[in-house]
């Protein structure tokens, strides 16, 4: 009997000893959100909206057209001095280029013969006055008098309104001066250069690209898809980590024959100046369609074994991995055709730990 009671004490303990070691299994195979994880953790609720699109076009970034002027050589000459190069940023009024000119020399003669027409035409209009006085002749010699003397002031007025225009200085000197302030763009001036007097080609182009233009190639086939007002994303293969946010501002209606495009404009402001007109772009304009849809953010998206899952949240202690069906993908946004309701959350943060330590 003794041995019999040791026998049934051992087999109490084997299924005591077994029962506990089920329940620390179990215990450590419930997952449940440390404080730490909680924190960083962070959730979307599912909504139902507007299905967007997203169409991609390529095409190219230009300087705004009302904010680039060509420069002219208003004379002829030889060009004594350049002062930028090609990319240089340059303040509206500085001076470009020095030109040493015989037709500044000429508006020199001219402005001294106008300025002696005056001063006779001054004399002769006091002593026409004085005569006048002294009943030695008619009012009608002191009108002509003073007609002649408002002539040549207006000669001289207007020669100084040239000096001020072509930016004339004494010795025959010519500066170009910048317009506007920009970045010069275009240059086709070098030092000791002659110019022609009836060159027609410009010197320089000067742009103001602290807005820019995104000119977008549309395919025939989407041209009925791309609406004034439509949000549009830019990138370039100079920075293809950053996105440059615009919307199509314009819409040519002409088809390129080359190209068999049209084309559309984007605005996008360029403060850092970091677009440059001439680079290739990529453009993404987005639109609504009728329909909608349930949509996450597409970060919550967990894409494993060719299937795609989110990870529902209810509490620290009841988190779900569902089967989604994925409708389509724009941007940060995807949209979910089936497995997902509204109001439901999603893990956003975290989704990919908690989908290993729930499915391993």
């Amino acid at each position: 009997m003794k041995y019999y009671f040791i026998i049934l004490i051992a087999i109490a303990l084997t299924i005591t000893s077994c029962k506990k070691a089920e329940e620390v299994k179990n215990t450590e195979t419930t997952f449940v959100l440390s404080n730490d994880m909680l924190k960083t953790t962070t959730t979307a609720v599912a909504s139902l909206q507007k299905i967007k699109n997203e169409l991609t076009f390529y095409g190219k970034i230009t300087a705004d057209n009302n904010k680039s002027i060509d420069v002219y050589p208003l004379v002829g000459g030889n060009v004594v001095k350049v002062n930028v190069e090609l990319g240089d940023f340059v303040h509206k009024g500085q001076v470009l280029a020095i030109i040493k000119s015989t037709d500044i020399a000429d508006f020199e003669k001219q402005l001294i013969d106008a300025k002696n027409d005056l001063l006779v035409a001054k004399n002769n209009l006091k002593v026409t006055q004085e005569l006048f006085e002294g009943k030695l002749n008619s009012e009608r010699d002191v009108l002509e008098a003073k007609s002649m003397a408002d002539k040549a002031q207006s000669q001289v007025n207007k020669i100084q309104e040239t000096y001020k225009i072509y930016s004339i200085k004494t010795g025959s000197i010519y500066e170009v001066k910048a317009p506007i302030s920009g970045f010069v763009i275009q240059k086709s001036i070098n030092q000791d250069m002659l110019i022609r007097n009836d060159r027609s080609e410009n010197i320089f182009d000067i742009a103001e690209i602290s807005e820019v233009w995104a000119i977008a190639n549309v395919n025939e086939i989407d041209i009925n898809q791309v609406k004034i007002g439509n949000n549009a994303d830019v990138t370039t293969l100079s920075y293809p980590d950053k996105v440059f946010h615009g919307k199509v501002d314009k819409i040519f209606n002409i088809i390129n024959p080359e190209t068999k495009a049209m084309n559309a404009r984007i605005i996008l402001q360029n403060n850092d100046f970091l677009l440059k007109p001439d680079m290739n772009a990529s453009i993404k304009v987005s639109y609504q369609e009728d329909k909608s849809m349930i949509a996450v953010p597409s970060a919550a998206i967990v894409f494993d074994k060719s299937k795609s899952f989110v990870m529902i949240f209810k509490d620290r202690n009841n988190i779900e991995t569902r089967p989604v069906e994925v409708f389509r993908q724009v941007g940060d946004t995807t949209y979910i055709s089936s497995g997902l309701k509204e109001n439901e959350k999603v893990i956003t943060k975290n989704q990919l730990f908690i989908y290993d330590a729930l499915n391993d």
